[in-house]
């Protein structure tokens, strides 16, 4: 849902020549990234200690 949301979103700002709300491609990227990760650590970190 959060995909085809994002693309409406994307399609209706394109149409109304606006700039899109969104981090350049490779900051968005490594953001995603760095929030997986840290969690996955988390979760490591309980099982471990």
């Amino acid at each position: 849902m959060a995909l085809v949301a994002g693309i409406i979103v994307g399609v209706v700002f394109k149409a109304l020549k606006l700039p899109l709300p969104a981090p350049p491609v490779l900051a968005g990227i490594m953001g995603i990234l760095g929030i997986y990760l840290g969690g996955m650590g988390y979760d490591w970190m309980l099982t471990k200690f």
